[in-house]
């Protein structure tokens, strides 16, 4: 296991909760809103906000963080994040903002505290690119989206 250190922001609460995994299972730690006024948010339909979790992050060279929406915000309420699965750097030091949306049709509220998104720490492997003079060849080939089955 891997330790990932982490910061407050000036003006966290720091009864808010850090990252946790909710079952011994848990791919994801959930991670909660912590707002400057330890009011709300309210999310029109369609409407995209960044929440603050009132955290910095010093995630360890070879390692990233994914951030992911919670599948039952998004199957009860229509609320995702909109560049999922976002990615946090391992030389990031900045706050750490969750971009959220609310894709649902109806008014979402989101409190101090609340549980928005679920962190992955992941390994990354880094790759060189280059251009050759041709690829090698497949079954499927060069066809487009949607080549190997319906849609």
């Amino acid at each position: 296991m891997i330790s990932i250190r982490m910061i407050r922001e000036k003006g966290a609460d720091p009864a808010v909760p850090l990252p946790s995994y909710e079952t011994a299972g848990s791919a994801g730690a959930d991670v909660r809103a912590n707002l400057p006024d330890r009011g709300s948010v309210v999310l029109s339909p369609g409407a995209r906000a960044l929440i603050p979790t009132g955290l910095r992050v010093e995630i360890p060279a070879g390692y990233e963080i994914q951030v992911r929406p919670r599948s039952g915000l998004a199957l009860k309420h229509g609320v995702t994040l909109p560049n999922t699965p976002g990615t946090i750097d391992s030389d990031y030091r900045g706050p750490l903002g969750i971009i959220v949306m609310n894709a649902g049709q109806d008014v979402f509220e989101i409190s101090h505290g609340d549980r928005i998104a679920q962190l992955i720490v992941a390994p990354v492997v880094q790759a060189t690119f280059e251009i050759g003079e041709a690829l090698s060849e497949t079954d499927r080939g060069s066809d487009g989206f949607g080549s190997t089955g319906r849609g």
